[in-house]
């Protein structure tokens, strides 16, 4: 077990964001999170062998403490409409609350996203695995129409974006964001639903 003064990945990262918070992306260093931490930047280095890699790590960090919830609401109890509309609802009222909590980070976090390629697509490709989850068990039911689940949720995800891409994040005023949200998700759900269905 780490002590106290042990440096360890997750010590660097709460520091980075801690950082990013202050400094923002542009001015944020890896001298500045050593310096955080009371170490040399070589001993960072040991952990992260590049500032594009802790960056990376952060918002890897970052976007993965909504992976629980996600996949809570996927493997849930309800119809799959049900799950797929709370499933959007839960990845969108997450990043609308932190943005509106923690502005200064989520701004951080929004530039770093654009440069940070490999946790954002890690991330995309677990929302779209966790909604093709849910058609897949959709179809089997009858409960939504759809000859390729993978493709369906993809296209749900891209459709949605507006709710949860960091770009957008001047449009989230609420309650017009929760209303747009719902004639959205209504459009949505009966191009799902099989024929003949209401």
């Amino acid at each position: 077990m780490s002590t106290p003064g042990t440096l360890t990945s997750e010590r660097i990262l709460e520091a980075a964001e801690e950082t990013l918070r202050r400094f923002g992306p542009a001015k944020t260093t890896v001298v500045d999170v050593a310096r955080a931490l009371g170490v040399s930047h070589g001993s960072v280095y040991r952990h992260f062998p590049t500032k594009a890699d802790l960056r990376d790590a952060v918002v890897d960090r970052w976007l993965r403490r909504m992976h629980p919830a996600l996949a809570a609401v996927a493997d849930g109890a309800g119809s799959a409409p049900e799950r797929l509309r709370l499933l959007l609802w839960t990845l969108a009222e997450t990043k609308w609350t932190r943005a509106q909590d923690d502005p200064e980070f989520f701004a951080a976090f929004a530039e770093l996203a654009d440069e940070a390629r490999t946790p954002v697509v890690a991330h995309v490709d677990f929302v779209v695995a966790q909604l093709t989850k849910v058609i897949t068990e959709g179809v089997a039911r009858g409960e939504i129409a759809s000859d390729d689940p993978a493709a369906t949720a993809r296209a749900l995800f891209d459709a949605t974006g507006r709710f949860h891409h960091p770009s957008a994040r001047s449009e989230w005023v609420r309650p017009r964001i929760d209303a747009s949200f719902e004639g959205v998700w209504t459009l949505l759900r009966n191009g799902l639903l099989p024929r003949g269905s209401s």
